[in-house]
C-alpha cells in the first residue's frame, strides 16, 4: 500500500480501524525541537471522535504513545514513532459489509483490489480512523512551522448549502465548531442534525489559510505546492475536490480580472489581491496561502441503498448499521491543518537545504 508521503520528512501512516491499534513513523524532524504535548494532545482532541452531535457515537481518547524519536519531549534526531490504541471497536456492525459493499465507500475497490483479503472492519486501511496518526504528524509540524512564524489555520467554509461569512484571520482552534460567523455555524449544525434525523449524511468544504510562508518555497512542475498540498490531502478519506486561491473562479475571469497587481509596501513585493492564493509558478510568493478542499457525504448512511453481493453476483438492499458521522467536515478541519502543516514544513525543509541555512 501507499502509506507514505514526503520527500525532506517521510511520514507512514499503518493500522486499521478495528486494529488493535493505529500509528506512525516520521522520520527527518531536525533534533533539538521541544514539542508541548499539551498543546498536541489539545490539537489531537479536536479530531477525536464522540465529542459531539455531528460526530460519530464512537468514542475514542486518542492518547498518542511515543515509542521512539524522543528524549523527554525533545525530538532526538531519530525516526519519531507513535501509536493510538483502539479502545471501542464494534467489528460485528461491519459483518454484512464484507458480502455487500457500502455504495461510495472503498469495500468494492478493496475487495477486487486484495482478492477479499482487505479488513473490512470499521473500513480498515481506508477508514477516516487513519487521520488520527496523521494529526499526530501534523500537529507536530504546526509548532514547529509557529516557531518560525508560520500559521496553518482552518474552517468549515461550508455545510451543504450553508456557508460561512468573514475572512479566516486567526486560528479557531478553541471553537468546537470553527467557523468565524457564529450565526452562519448554528445554521450547519440545525442542517447536520436535520440530515442526521433523516438517516442521511452531507458533505461540505474545508478552508486552510497558511500565513508567514515566504516566498520562494516550492519547485515548478511536478514538486509545486499545489502538487504537494494535493498528494497529501487526496490522502484524506473523502477529499474529492481542491482549489487553491481563486480556484474554479478563474474559469470565468479575465486577465484583468484575475492577475494579482504587484506593489511595494514596507520594502517587499506584494500582491494587491490573491486570486493565486499565494503561490506562483508552484512557488509561494510570499503572501497567504489559500486553498479550498472539498469533502463528500459520508457514505455510511442508515438509509436503503441499492448494492450488490459481491459474493452471489446478485443485486442486493443495504442498510448500514454501526456508528458514523453525519458530517464529517468538522472533524476534517484539525485534519486539513495537519496535511497542510506537513506539506509546507517538508518544503521548508527543502528550501533550507536548497540554500544550506540551518535553523
Amino acid at each position: 500500500m501507499s502509506s507514505s508521503y514526503g520527500e525532506n520528512l517521510k511520514l507512514t501512516i499503518f493500522g486499521q480501524s478495528h486494529s488493535p491499534a493505529i500509528g506512525m513513523t516520521l522520520e527527518g524532524i531536525p533534533a533539538g525541537n521541544s514539542i508541548d504535548m499539551e498543546a498536541l494532545q489539545k490539537f489531537m482532541t479536536r479530531r477525536a471522535p464522540g465529542g459531539a452531535s455531528w460526530s460519530t457515537p464512537r468514542k475514542e481518547a486518542d492518547l498518542p504513545e511515543f515509542l521512539g524519536g524522543l528524549v523527554g519531549d525533545t525530538t532526538c534526531g531519530a525516526p519519531i514513532a507513535a501509536i493510538i490504541r483502539n479502545t471501542n471497536t464494534r467489528s460485528a456492525d461491519y459483518d454484512e459489509l464484507k458480502r455487500v459493499p457500502r455504495p461510495g465507500h472503498a469495500d468494492l475497490t478493496a475487495e477486487i483490489k486484495y482478492f477479499g483479503f482487505q479488513d473490512a472492519n470499521g473500513g480498515g486501511h481506508f477508514s477516516g480512523r487513519l487521520t488520527a496518526p496523521m494529526c499526530i504528524a501534523g500537529g507536530i509540524c504546526r509548532q514547529l512551522l509557529a516557531k518560525e512564524g508560520i500559521s496553518v489555520m482552518a474552517r468549515v467554509l461550508s455545510v451543504g448549502d450553508v456557508s460561512d461569512n468573514g475572512e479566516l484571520t486567526e486560528p479557531l482552534d478553541d471553537k468546537l465548531f470553527p467557523v468565524v460567523n457564529e450565526e452562519q455555524g448554528l445554521k450547519m449544525k440545525e442542517l447536520i442534525d436535520r440530515v442526521r434525523s433523516e438517516s442521511d449524511s452531507v458533505g461540505g468544504v474545508v478552508e486552510c489559510v497558511v500565513t508567514g510562508l515566504p516566498a520562494g518555497i516550492g519547485d515548478p512542475m511536478f514538486d509545486g505546492m499545489e502538487n504537494r498540498i494535493a498528494g497529501i490531502m487526496f490522502g484524506i478519506p473523502a477529499v474529492k475536490g481542491l482549489e487553491f486561491g481563486a480556484g474554479f473562479a478563474y474559469a470565468q475571469m479575465r486577465g484583468s480580472e484575475s492577475n494579482d497587481p504587484f506593489r511595494i509596501r514596507d520594502g517587499r513585493i506584494v500582491t494587491e489581491t490573491n486570486n493565486a492564493g499565494g503561490i506562483l509558478g508552484g512557488i509561494t510568493n510570499g503572501m497567504p496561502l489559500i486553498f479550498r478542499a472539498a469533502f463528500k457525504p459520508t457514505p455510511s448512511i442508515a438509509r436503503e441503498q441499492n448494492s450488490v453481493d459481491m459474493k452471489s453476483k446478485k443485486d442486493e438492499s443495504l442498510i448500514v448499521k454501526g456508528r458514523h458521522d453525519p458530517c464529517i467536515v468538522v472533524r476534517a478541519v484539525p485534519v486539513v491543518e495537519a496535511a497542510a502543516s506537513i506539506a509546507c514544513y517538508d518544503a521548508v525543509l527543502g528550501r533550507r537545504k536548497e540554500t544550506n541555512y540551518e535553523k
